[in-house]
């Protein structure tokens, strides 16, 4: 699993992400790698120390949840990253165009009467970075894909070999904007959820290899913050013990995806771009293990999610899939749906 920089305060110097690391090593149950701010507070004005925080064990840069608009800074952030060894993890988003915005711009917004935020907002970020990319020369990766403008984008930044990456989050291939119109704070997020079409074209993505990987983009928050009106409400939702599920549902039980693809898109896609020998099951490598019953079905309630948050819009929802155990390093970990410490 890889954690974002993005608590308070942010992973941007060797201390902080000194101590976050001492915290995984005494209370994580499985492998947990760590992200470092591109920026000092991810404010997008002043560059980390990436030599420093990767030292510490920070093995990708991210600004997670913010963009960073200056264009000549980002062309130095991929450039260093690079020069670092480090894998660069863009959040597209023109905040001058999505500043105020809570959900995807277009008739459900109008309807609703919040205000939207527009696809050009992201994919006119995904189209500067992946002409960075092709003027340094160095690999740029894509998070939470969510339009269909921006899987064009990359599919034809790819053909034309701009070393450009991409990911997507299971949301994305599953709910649309209409499932907004409830105003349930559950379903905003950062990108929001986008139009039907939109959806397909992420599925397409997926299936033609545009969109290399999917994501979690798990973000936790209380019941308090989110039981608030939808303007007033955070962004996110969680989604580390759906997101295998949400997959085997939405892509391999619609054709979108085999099963391989999913295990690759999930895990051996992941580890390559991150660098981290992982998602092997070789001799001599690392036995990190997931069983998982693919025909298994089940109810995803609130009482039963692991998660100290249970900011999720799939509660109550059939799903299929369930892994059934879980080895990290050769040691048993769950098994049928029970933690074993």
């Amino acid at each position: 699993m890889l954690c974002m920089p993005n608590p308070e305060p942010a992973i941007d110097n060797p201390k902080t992400a000194g101590i976050l690391k001492d915290i995984i090593q005494r209370d994580a149950l499985c492998n947990v790698f760590m992200s470092g701010a591109i920026t000092e507070g991810r404010s997008g004005i002043k560059l980390t120390d990436f030599a420093a925080l990767k030292k510490a064990g920070v093995i990708a840069l991210t600004d997670d949840g913010s963009c960073i608009a200056d264009r000549m800074l980002m062309l130095e952030a991929i450039r260093l990253a690079n020069s670092s060894g480090l894998i660069l993890i863009d959040h597209c988003e023109d905040v001058k165009l999505s500043a105020g915005g809570v959900i995807n711009k277009g008739f459900i917004s109008t309807k609703m009467g919040l205000r939207g935020i527009s696809k050009e907002s992201e994919f006119n970020m995904v189209k500067r970075d992946t002409e960075l990319s092709k003027e340094s020369g160095c690999r740029v990766h894509i998070a939470h894909v969510s339009c269909k403008e921006s899987v064009e984008l990359i599919r034809a930044a790819k053909a034309s070999g701009i070393k450009v990456s991409a990911e997507t989050a299971p949301h994305y291939f599953t709910l649309n904007d209409e499932c907004a119109a409830t105003y349930d704070t559950n379903t905003k997020m950062n990108p929001p959820l986008r139009s039907a079409e939109d959806v397909e074209s992420v599925k397409k993505g997926l299936a033609d290899g545009t969109i290399d990987a999917i994501a979690t983009d798990h973000a936790p928050h209380t019941d308090a913050e989110k039981g608030v009106e939808f303007d007033s409400a955070p962004f996110g939702i969680i989604g580390l013990e759906t997101a295998l599920s949400l997959a085997a549902t939405e892509l391999v039980g619609t054709g979108v995806l085999s099963w391989s693809d999913v295990i690759v898109k999930m895990s051996v896609n992941p580890a390559g771009l991150l660098g981290i020998d992982r998602a092997n099951l070789g001799p001599g490598k690392a036995a990190d293990i997931v069983i998982i019953d693919p025909d298994r079905e089940y109810v995803y309630k609130r009482d039963s999610i692991e998660s100290k948050s249970k900011n999720s819009p799939f509660i109550d929802w059939k799903l299929k899939a369930k892994v059934t155990h879980l080895m990290v390093g050769g040691k048993l970990i769950l098994r049928d749906d029970m933690i074993l410490t």
